[in-house]
């Protein structure tokens, strides 16, 4: 039975469909790049093409380089069975038409479900590059966040349309700690990027960290390790295109990427193929631009339009604030949360360093007596962090130092509020933590 619904995607498809494409051939086959004539007076940058392979197989690539005579393809996939003189057809733009029936699936970067299913095209088509609301036109910050994880709803709150990065090695329970916040922060919409996965995490974040409740309002757009660097870029630009869907009707959306870090790892392999040098600490200095262009997409929106509230992983080895990707979205965000090796070791999770995170929401998320009580417990855990070496080693006598001395009696409680798994409110959290105080 053709229901109204079905003959209006039918016609949206229909209205999509060119009936002339402009046509090219391959001159040149490298090892990860195809040279093609006959394009280069009507092709684009980034435009993408098709092509057929032996047997009939069809391809895709995307223009990564011009030339007066030529354009280079990285393509999509492997260049197996692709010959000198294979016709490449040329489509345009790289567009995406989200909609609201995509919530609950988990998508490729070109919108298309990864478990066979079809979903309805929305009724626009947009570009993945689209930019980002006008500075002066964009509202600000909303309320505080309830995230349900102690620590930060404490010591690094999360505003509505706050753009924050979560920094930490591998294996350190950030996954763990992504999945807790796209069941609990309270949003009408999550999307969440994974970036270069391994193809087995994808299945364990699911059902594991995110499980049915926080499926059921989600979106997930997946691109596993072993996809084309293109690939794994597009996935996060086409994450953040589904967010301004949702955010240009009007909703708070939760936009969640793990990892920003394989972002730039794959935005560098293809700029490096395209010829650009990479001389910043193995990164190419278009990489700063990218980065920025991307989590400004994050955030409030224009006036009439709702937000997005961001929490983008970074992977860092050896907790390496300084190295090239870390540093750049430090300056980027509005704070970043450090998940500290030497903690998740201790079985604290999630293994938040409260020293060396920083949320730019405050003081003027919290009230004067809540920032009194964190101010107070900061120089309790600063205390004792300078004078761990000491105290471990026995070289410190009680009575020497106040101030110590109540942070030593204060720690294990600290220690027990950091790594408590309940889903409390804002308020209790607050009781909480006061409670590990000295009066």
């Amino acid at each position: 039975m053709v229901t109204a619904e079905l003959f209006t995607t039918l016609r949206k498809e229909v209205a999509r469909l060119k009936p002339v494409y402009d046509l090219g051939y391959v001159t040149e086959i490298n090892a990860n790049a195809l040279v093609v004539a006959g394009l280069s007076k009507v092709a684009r940058q980034g435009d993408e093409v098709s092509f057929s392979a032996e047997h009939g197989q069809n391809h895709h690539g995307e223009i990564t380089q011009l030339s007066k005579d030529t354009v280079t393809i990285m393509p999509y996939g492997s260049l197996d069975g692709v010959a000198i003189g294979t016709p490449v057809k040329l489509l345009g733009a790289p567009l995406l038409a989200p909609d609201n029936s995509w919530i609950g699936h988990v998508l490729d970067p070109f919108g298309v479900p990864m478990d066979g299913s079809t979903v309805r095209m929305g009724p626009l088509s947009k570009s993945v590059h689209a930019p980002a609301p006008p500075a002066h036109a964009r509202q600000i910050m909303g309320e505080r966040l309830q995230t349900g994880v102690g620590v930060m709803d404490t010591f690094l709150p999360l505003a509505k349309g706050q753009r924050i990065g979560l920094f930490a090695g591998s294996g350190v329970g950030k996954s763990t700690l992504l999945g807790r916040l796209a069941k609990r922060v309270p949003a009408d919409v999550t999307v969440i990027a994974l970036i270069g996965e391994r193809g087995r995490e994808l299945q364990e974040f699911i059902q594991k960290a995110l499980g049915p409740e926080g499926m059921e309002r989600s979106i997930i757009v997946a691109a596993t390790s072993d996809m084309a660097p293109n690939l794994r870029r597009r996935a996060a630009w086409t994450a953040m295109t589904i967010a301004e869907h949702f955010r240009d009707q009007g909703a708070h959306v939760l936009f969640l990427a793990d990892s920003l870090t394989r972002f730039a790892e794959a935005y560098r392999e293809v700029a490096v193929s395209a010829g650009e040098e990479a001389n910043m600490r193995g990164f190419p200095p278009s990489l700063t631009h990218a980065l920025a262009a991307l989590s400004e997409r994050a955030g409030p929106g224009a006036k009439g339009q709702g937000m997005i509230t961001a929490v983008m992983s970074v992977l860092v080895a050896g907790s390496d604030m300084e190295e090239p990707v870390a540093d750049i979205l430090r300056g980027l965000l509005d704070g970043h949360i450090l998940l500290n090796r030497d903690i998740a070791e201790r079985g604290r999770y999630p293994a938040i360093d409260v020293l060396r995170s920083v949320s730019r929401c405050l003081p003027d998320a919290a009230t004067e007596p809540e920032n009194a009580l964190l101010s107070q417990a900061r120089r309790l855990i600063g205390a004792y962090d300078r004078a761990e070496m000491m105290v471990q080693s026995g070289l410190y006598e009680r009575g020497n130092d106040p101030q110590l001395d109540q942070a030593i009696a204060a720690l294990p409680k600290l220690e027990a509020f950091f790594g408590d798994g309940r889903h409390l409110s804002i308020e209790q959290s607050f009781e909480a933590l006061a409670a590990c105080l000295p009066d």
